[in-house]
């Protein structure tokens, strides 16, 4: 019986309509986390709301090239992108490359570091040559 009742009360309240999001942070500012509760679950408009702002408002993306002049080989980060494949043969392998230069990149990034991320050059020359030249 208990459990009957524990289901119907589960269900009814997951059956409530969730009040929509309204981002309060204005543009460009930090939000502020401690102003309202922890979600019971995962929404993406709650969640990155307004970090997008503050990061480039922050200049998160950027980096001074006078600045990084000045700073030991330590302090510096440079990472080189492969090109997309030009196969078009996208796998997860290349997401879950792409997010692990991501999070490197920003690492470094967040420890102080000069940080360049670049798109590089073909790394797979010799296949890619014989994907083209077939197509050819």
């Amino acid at each position: 019986k208990d459990k009957t009742n524990s289901k119907k009360a589960s269900s009814a309240i997951s059956s409530l309509p969730k009040p929509e999001f309204v981002n309060t942070t204005p543009k460009g500012n930090k939000k502020d986390l401690s102003s309202t509760p922890m979600a019971d679950a995962y929404h993406p408009a709650a969640v990155e709301a307004a970090w997008q702002d503050w990061w480039e408002a922050s200049g998160f993306y950027s980096c001074d090239p006078k600045e990084a002049e000045g700073k030991s080989p330590e302090e510096k980060f440079v990472m080189v992108i492969p090109p997309p494949n030009v196969t078009g043969s996208l796998h997860l392998g290349h997401a879950l490359t792409a997010a692990v230069e991501d999070t490197l990149t920003r690492w470094h990034r967040m420890k102080g570091h000069a940080t360049l991320y670049v798109p590089g050059t073909d790394h797979a020359g010799i296949a890619t040559q014989s994907v083209v030249e077939k197509m050819i």
